[in-house]
């Protein structure tokens, strides 16, 4: 840790302030010099495209990277930390999407773990009673004993929050905090920011949900290509003035979904049961029909049972009952390239862990999974004018932005690779389209594209199944709506019909509807 003294004044009601804060990687310029202030006590949003710098901004603060320029300045003083650990014992805490807690563990223990200066060994009842206290000021309910993996995810977000608190965190930082909540659990959080707000806690609220700014910010920072557009009131901003600064353009909310003509089934899924890695039984007798010309959409909180039914539907995990069929033919056991074969196109949640090889061309990944056809074959060996032609076309025909067909994959922004995803699966005219989380982590521009693209489809008659922890989404782009709850289908309603209360009850399990 280096603290080069005190700064210029910056007010008595900053508590942090970014002067020039520059980030680089290689040839790649993540932050370019921004400046920006949080004072105390305020919720101030974090805007930006994919690739825009909030999570290289936000882990320079939290001392993942060390900024190449500029100034950090934490209540008064310049600081440089070169860990999370200095930015903790500064009173700097952060909470990722993906949560860093030990599962067997209790509750107790995770949160005695973030203060070094305890030992799990040295008694629990002076943390006991501070963690009491923790949860009565804010109104969280938990139960100390517990272990982590006997907890919601939602739960389990409130167990990161107040790890940062237990160790006194002055100024937090959540990265997409709604994204594993319902819309319950997403007022019950704002609720406590703002009391958390009223206490003199400073947080910076990194999110891509508009509505959110709207309802939560006292300021939002917008970023585009690295760069700060500007720092606003949000009392003095709309959504579409937002959109705009993101993505330097006019953003259309809220595609007209239009009438479909809703055909025969092509896929049904019957009594389908499967496995978690952990081998308990995730999948407890799913029954769904997808029809041509539709999008049936499973709501549900994270964790119950729409990765397995994705994986159980593309043939990457073993069902243990139960079929699936495929325009009348049982497709129950087959691999997924024979899957695939009989029309079913699939867009995987983790666009990099699952959907590309991120050390291949952008060519290569365009045709995975076609790379034995003979239309890219010449002989024992890949045609690859041939490859790069189609690769050209489907660049061109889904605004893929690569400098060219040979350009590393994993050097794309995070639309760029769902784009890649898209024309890969849509380019074969499936009859079924599994698409599970499409718009996970995408930007205003990307996420409008996507639900253009998935309408058109739509209208032209694929079957779509859709999985999204986006309520609005959801509603905005579904015929009809299945929540699943502990791997079980608890309700199926008409969109139309559909109330977001009720949903968000019957994702938390507390409602049933016959």
């Amino acid at each position: 840790m280096i603290l080069s003294g005190v700064t210029t004044d910056t007010g008595k009601d900053v508590v942090l302030q970014t002067v020039g804060l520059t980030k680089r990687f290689s040839q790649v310029l993540a932050n370019d010099h921004i400046s920006l202030t949080v004072r105390r006590g305020e919720i101030h949003c974090l805007l930006g495209e994919n690739g825009a710098g909030k999570s290289t901004f936000a882990e320079c603060l939290y001392g993942y990277y060390r900024p190449d320029e500029g100034q950090i300045i934490f209540k008064g003083k310049a600081v440089q930390s070169a860990a999370p650990q200095d930015a903790i014992r500064l009173g700097i805490g952060m909470v990722h999407q993906r949560f860093s807690l030990v599962e067997p563990f209790s509750v107790l223990e995770n949160i005695q773990l973030a203060d070094q200066s305890t030992s799990l060994f040295l008694g629990q009842r002076g943390p006991k009673e501070r963690l009491r206290s923790l949860c009565e000021t804010y109104g969280v309910d938990l139960e100390s004993r517990l272990p982590v993996w006997q907890l919601s995810v939602g739960e389990q977000q409130w167990v990161e929050i107040l790890k940062t608190l237990y160790v006194g965190a002055e100024l937090l930082i959540l990265d997409e905090p709604t994204a594993v909540l319902t819309p319950q659990e997403t007022e019950r959080l704002f609720d406590v920011l703002q009391r958390m707000k009223t206490e003199g806690l400073s947080i910076i609220f990194i999110t891509h949900k508009l509505p959110e700014v709207m309802k939560v910010a006292d300021r939002v920072t917008v970023l585009r290509k690295g760069k700060c557009v500007d720092t606003l009131d949000a009392a003095n901003v709309t959504m579409t003035g937002l959109a705009k600064m993101m993505v330097g353009r006019d953003v259309v909310f809220g595609v007209a979904k239009g009438a479909s003509l809703i055909g025969e089934p092509v896929m049904e899924i019957k009594e389908l049961r499967a496995n978690s890695d952990l081998k308990r039984e995730a999948l407890r007798g799913v029954s769904l029909t997808v029809h041509s010309g539709e999008i049936l959409a499973i709501a549900g909180v994270a964790g119950n049972g729409q990765k397995e039914l994705f994986e159980t539907l593309v043939g990457v995990r073993a069902a243990t009952g139960g079929q699936i069929l495929v325009a009348g033919e049982n497709i129950t056991g087959f691999t997924p390239a024979q899957i695939m074969n009989k029309g079913v196109g699939h867009i995987p949640e983790d666009r990099i862990g699952q959907g590309l090889v991120m050390d291949f061309a952008v060519a290569d990944n365009l045709i995975l999974g076609q790379q034995r056809s003979r239309q890219f074959q010449r002989g024992m060996f890949l045609d690859r004018e041939r490859i790069q032609s189609y690769a050209r076309d489907c660049i061109s025909s889904f605004e893929i932005a690569t400098p060219s067909a040979e350009h590393p994959t994993r050097a794309l922004s995070g639309g760029n690779l769902q784009k890649v995803i898209l024309a890969r699966e849509l380019r074969q005219q499936p009859r079924v389209l599994l698409a599970n989380q499409p718009t996970r982590g995408l930007d205003v521009g990307v996420v409008e594209y996507v639900h253009r693209l998935l309408l058109e489809k739509r209208k032209a008659g694929v079957g779509i199944l859709l999985s999204s922890e986006d309520l609005d989404e959801i509603l905005g782009l579904s015929d009809r709506i299945a929540v699943i709850y502990r791997g079980q289908i608890v309700a199926v309603l008409p969109a139309v019909d559909a109330r977001v209360e009720e949903i968000g009850l019957l994702m938390a399990g507390t409602r049933s509807v016959p």
